[in-house]
């Protein structure tokens, strides 16, 4: 029997009011106040959007409604929408084990936004791809494994949250570690929290410094040693959620553009760029993310590089969109409340969150050169 089939239904007229009222009433105080919107996370997994994507491995999984809904959320607040994503994706770590335990003790709750998590997975996705060390080392003991580091950069975390990270591990005998992924929580003895980061954007994500102070990973909670298949089953699907928030900023920025029209549209005609002609690429774009998420376990090279190709396309065309929002709104849209200034703002962490702009090339030109 599928363990995780039963969650995999989501209310989306409740998702679309929470985010139509309940977030955007709160989105600047989400930005300026940099307040984590803890009570509105749950809420959006009691509607069920992190539940439409978990069917498994073994199951008829697509994306399609994931993204709709991550998208619904950051049409209004991207800090929201990303952690959003953040949720998602730990759901789809468990969803694409083969760990019946974290299927059930842990999937449930995360589903339902009982217990609130991240990915852990910036650091570790660089160090795969040689752009930075690896943070974290374990050791094999009885059991589990023994874990000490640093991940500087994991969000939607709270102190009784869960998120999903992998660390090298030495094997006498072979020249490299073996990287093994697991999922960690929060509250174990040697693990730590600190919020620290100052963005300009992107405030209210509850974003920490993990410190791993000898911290016991008990073997129920590994997804894969070796992590390398794990990986490359997930890999997909991690990347593609993300065009989620992508397309919930630009369909925003062109809102925003539109209502302008009338004031000061005799003005805007003068600029090279308008909403149509965002909205035209904004269509391919999504067209394009909803045809690949039918199919998120594909796991051939073809596939993974128009997965990138669409990720690299919502992080540009995101920037894109929110600087000619910017423009259209003129003044009225670069006043400490405008709307306009805040999505430019947080439209570049789209271009800058793992992957990156940069990281996403290197990957397409490896799997050109291979």
């Amino acid at each position: 029997m599928n363990v995780v089939a039963q969650f995999n239904t989501a209310d989306f007229d409740e998702i679309a009011r929470i985010a139509s009222t309940d977030l955007t009433s709160r989105a600047p105080q989400i930005d300026e106040e940099r307040v984590y919107p803890e009570d509105i996370m749950r809420a959006f997994g009691a509607a069920g959007a992190y539940a439409t994507h978990v069917s498994g491995i073994d199951g008829n999984t697509e994306l399609g409604d994931a993204i709709k809904a991550m998208a619904a959320a950051s049409e209004v607040c991207l800090s929201t929408g990303f952690c959003v994503w953040c949720q998602s994706t730990l759901a789809w770590y468990i969803s694409s084990s083969d760990s019946d335990f974290l299927k059930r003790e842990v999937l449930p709750k995360v589903i339902k936004g009982q217990s609130l998590g991240g990915t852990g997975m910036s650091n570790p996705l660089k160090a795969i791809g040689e752009i930075e060390p690896m943070r974290l080392k374990g050791e094999k003991v009885e059991g589990g494994y023994r874990v000490k580091g640093i991940l500087p950069w994991v969000s939607n975390l709270v102190s009784d949250g869960y998120f999903g990270t992998l660390f090298n591990v030495e094997i006498e005998g072979q020249d490299s570690p073996q990287r093994v992924m697991a999922i960690i929580h929060a509250g174990w003895e040697g693990i730590k929290l600190r919020l620290d980061h100052d963005f300009v954007a992107m405030g209210g994500t509850a974003t920490c410094n993990v410190q791993f102070r000898d911290v016991f990973v008990p073997d129920e909670f590994v997804l894969s040693a070796p992590a390398e298949p794990y990986i490359k089953r997930i890999r997909g699907g991690f990347i593609l959620l993300q065009c989620g928030m992508a397309a919930g900023m630009i369909r925003n920025c062109i809102d925003l553009m539109k209502q302008v029209e009338g004031p000061l549209g005799h003005i805007n005609s003068y600029l090279e760029v308008q909403p149509a002609d965002i909205e035209a690429q904004y269509q391919a774009l999504v067209g394009e993310v909803l045809e690949l998420a039918k199919t998120p376990y594909d796991p051939s090279d073809a596939y993974f590089r128009r997965v990138l190709e669409a990720r690299l396309k919502g992080g540009e065309l995101s920037v894109t969109a929110a600087h000619w929002a910017q423009l259209h709104c003129g003044a009225r849209g670069y006043v400490s409340q405008g709307a306009a200034q805040r999505r430019l703002r947080e439209a570049y962490f789209i271009a800058i969150v793992t992957p990156a702009t940069k990281h996403l090339r290197k990957l397409i030109a490896e799997l050109d050169a291979a």
